[in-house]
Order: structure tokens, then sequence, then C-alpha cells
């Protein structure tokens, strides 16, 4: 597969904020912020140059777009990946890291072009959510699994059944690395664009994006078993109305909110 990187010289946060929120209007996945920049990437199928150039060229922002392989994607991740803790609960490193003490858990996850580290807020937020949760010999559903991150902590914690699938046939294969890295035995992996799987589950996780969750609310509502809970994140403050609008109407309501770094994760049950 093969992503584009755009990068935008923003030193300004109001700027950042402005354009991470149109970006991901027009399907950017990933961010990175660094001190005068901010990075976006995106897949090649999903990537419309006339319209990033059009809003891009409607500012006063210099910026570059470039195209990344698969193989210069894999370098640049190892290049800039270092371990991430998780407060006192998950520490998440490579394979070339060394093993990282005084947490509970500690996973190995390579992401190669794979969403989901622990690095990004919205990651980072889930994994803190779930520390909440009594997952011994829970069904979970994790709906756009990435790197598998999360569907190997919740088996970590205790889940019997977990069930990972995205639309994107690299991220399923990276995803059964990381199991099987992680000598995970209960996590099954299915390359899906929807989320209508068999079954109800006792959590759902769908750390994708604003777009997606709105699209499958309904449907991940239906997952949801009664006294089950519904796991979101993906999304920026100003999107969360919109968010509540639609989970309101399947019979949802907030449990928490947490914000981390401009974007927001929640845990929603059933009223």
């Amino acid at each position: 597969m093969i992503y584009w990187k755009l990068t935008l010289a923003i030193d300004n946060e109001a700027d950042k904020e402005a354009a991470m929120a149109a970006l991901l209007q027009m399907d950017w996945e990933s961010f990175e912020e660094e001190e005068r920049a901010l990075l976006a990437y995106i897949p090649e199928e999903s990537f419309n140059r006339s319209e990033v150039e059009a809003f891009l060229n409607s500012k006063s922002w210099t910026y570059s777009l470039e195209q990344i392989a698969q193989q210069n994607w894999n370098a640049l991740w190892e290049s800039n990946f270092e371990p991430v803790i998780v407060d006192d609960f998950v520490g998440i490193r490579a394979h070339f890291h060394e093993p990282i003490v005084g947490v509970e858990y500690e996973l190995q996850i390579t992401p190669k072009m794979s969403f989901g580290t622990g690095h990004h807020a919205t990651t980072h937020m889930m994994i803190q959510l779930m520390r909440s949760f009594n997952w011994v010999g829970k069904k979970v559903f994790d709906f756009g699994t990435g790197t598998g991150v999360l569907a190997i902590l919740a088996e970590k914690l205790g889940a019997t059944l977990v069930l990972g699938t995205d639309c994107d046939t690299w991220c399923i294969e990276n995803s059964e690395e990381n199991v099987a890295t992680n000598e995970c035995i209960h996590v099954k992996l299915q390359l899906l664009d929807h989320a209508d799987v068999e079954g109800e589950y006792d959590f759902v996780l769908a750390n994708i994006n604003r777009h997606i969750l709105l699209d499958n609310m309904e449907i991940l509502a239906k997952k949801l078993r009664g006294d089950g809970r519904l796991f979101i994140s993906g999304f920026l403050p100003e999107d969360v109305h919109v968010l509540e609008e639609a989970f309101h109407k399947v019979g949802l309501e907030q449990e928490q909110l947490v914000q981390r770094d401009k974007w927001v994760a929640m845990v929603l049950r059933h009223k």
C-alpha cells in the first residue's frame, strides 16, 4: 500500500487545529504534531489531490506533498518509534527496544503502515479508558483494529473472545504478526469493510474517525449487549455534539469523556 504525506509549516496551535479538522473531513487519518509543523497521512486510494490543494491554496500555509511507499513507511516508523508508556498500566514497544518495566502489561507492536501504537492520543485514551472495566471472560469487537493493539490488550486483560476487523489488507497482515508476537490465542481477525458482524459483544472498540463512527453508529449499538460498553475515539471536541445526536438516536448515552491533545474519547452505554 502507498500513503501520501502532507507536511504543513504551521507553528500556531489554532491553525494546526483548524487544519486537522478540515483534513479529517477529507479522510486524512493520522497526524503528527511537531513544534513548527503538522504532518498528516492518507492512503492513496482516499487521496484527492485537487480537493486538498484547493483547501491548502486558500490558506497562507507553506506545504509539501509526498508519496510514501510501503518499505519507506516502515523505515520512517522505525526511525521515529519510541516506546510508549500509558501511565503505569501499559507499555508499548517494538521488538528492537529494551523491555519496559514498571507497567502491568507490556505489548510488542510493530506498527508498519497500520494506525495505533499508543503514540497517537486517541489510542492512548482508549487504553486509559479500558483500565476502568473488568474484561475477564468478555466478548470484544474491535472495529478498525489497525495494528491490533487494543484487541491484544483486551485479551491480556482477560477477554476470551476478541474479534478484530479492518478494511485494509495490510492492517490485517500487520495485526496477525502482532497477535502472534504477543502470543494471543483468543484474537480472531477478519478483513471487512463494515461493522455488521455476527453476534453481540460486551465491549465494542471503535477508534476510527468521525465519518465512520457516524455511518456505523446504529449497527455498533446493535452489536452491544444490554449492559455492554462502546468505546469511541478519533474525533475532535467540535465533533462531540454531532456524535451525541447520533448515539442518542440509537439509544446510547455518554458514561465517560476524556480529552488529550485536541482529541476526544468516550465510553457509551445503553440508556
